[in-house]
């Protein structure tokens, strides 16, 4: 009984620093924000992911970032919020991602 414990035991632990060698290590880029703010956003902006932003939330940020006349908003299949706005009296196509990034294009 008490040999099948310890056999048990190694078994397990063996097992578990497997796992701890096979994560992913973690992203040592400080320069990727998780969400943007205002004053700085993620150069590779728009980022592809699950975007939880509503539409109003998304209209709103993309109001919020100095464009106008907000519309055809739309989610596309990569996350992205896009839509047709306004920006200087120029008419410009404007992307949000998931992190909160505003970019026209």
């Amino acid at each position: 009984m008490k040999t099948a414990f310890i056999v048990a035991f190694f078994v397990s632990a063996s097992a578990l620093s497997v796992t701890a060698q096979q994560s992913p290590p973690a992203n040592s880029d400080g320069n990727t924000p998780a969400v943007a703010t205002p004053d700085r956003k993620n150069p590779t902006a728009p980022v592809e992911g699950a975007n939880s932003f509503t539409e109003a939330q998304a209209k709103e940020r993309i109001e919020e970032a100095g464009y106008m006349d907000v519309t055809g908003l739309k989610k596309d299949d990569k996350g992205i919020w896009m839509a047709a706005a306004k920006k200087d009296g120029r008419p410009v196509s404007v992307a949000l991602d998931y992190q909160g990034n505003v970019v026209a294009k």
